[in-house]
């Protein structure tokens, strides 16, 4: 068996991870200096971002093997009961409105949730899962790099966030994630398992212009 797709793929992502931990939305947030309107922007186009995620992480659940679906479903509940649960204090920290009519979708919010849901939808099913992997796995990322190479600053607003990604409970229900879509990888044949390379990276960069969005506050325009 050759190299883990994972281990391939994060590799090749690694210079992407960088300009994303360089961006200064990130390094503002960790420092605790983010404007509260741009955090605003952002934890608005979040919520709206994991309503379109958790439809395609059941539709790809739905089209997965047996064995698959339970896992799927598992890591997907998990993860956005963590993150609803951080979103729901920062929302009435801030005074945010859940109503939908109230928000409208960044540039970026609009092109990745579109990409992952006809992935979802279309895409074979490692195309999918490795489409929907970099949302847990570079979030988690974030907030370990944050942790790790950044104090932060007493009173940081951000805490929340910061924790919730760097926590070893959702680091825990990334590894096993970033497992299935292991698993799926070597059971494909290699235009499949190219296809999953292309849609990873593809997903990755949607990441990079999220925050970019929300730091240009593209929601207001």
């Amino acid at each position: 068996m050759g190299e883990k797709f994972s281990t391939s793929v994060f590799r090749d992502v690694q210079p992407l991870l960088g300009r994303i931990y360089g961006h200064p939305f990130i390094t503002e947030l960790a420092a605790g200096t983010l404007s509260p309107e741009r955090f605003k922007v952002f934890i608005r186009q979040d919520w709206l971002y994991l309503i379109d995620f958790s439809h395609a992480l059941a539709i790809t659940a739905g089209r997965a093997r047996e064995s698959h679906i339970e896992r799927i479903l598992e890591a997907s509940k998990m993860c956005l009961v963590v993150e609803r649960e951080m979103h729901a204090g920062y929302f009435t920290r801030y005074g945010i409105s859940t109503k939908l009519t109230d928000a409208r979708k960044t540039p970026a919010c609009i092109g990745y949730t579109s990409y992952l849901l006809a992935k979802a939808a279309s895409g074979g099913v490692g195309e999918a899962m490795a489409a929907l992997t970099p949302c847990f796995w570079i979030y988690r990322e974030v907030g370990l790099h944050i942790v790790q190479q950044a104090e932060q600053a007493k009173n940081n607003p951000y805490s929340d966030w910061i924790d919730t990604y760097a926590d070893k409970e959702f680091s825990d229900i990334v590894d096993g994630f970033v497992g299935l879509t292991d698993e799926v990888a070597d059971e494909a044949g290699q235009p499949e398992r190219d296809r999953m390379v292309k849609a990873f990276m593809t997903a990755s960069r949607f990441e990079y212009h999220f925050w970019d969005d929300a730091y240009k506050m593209e929601e207001e325009y």
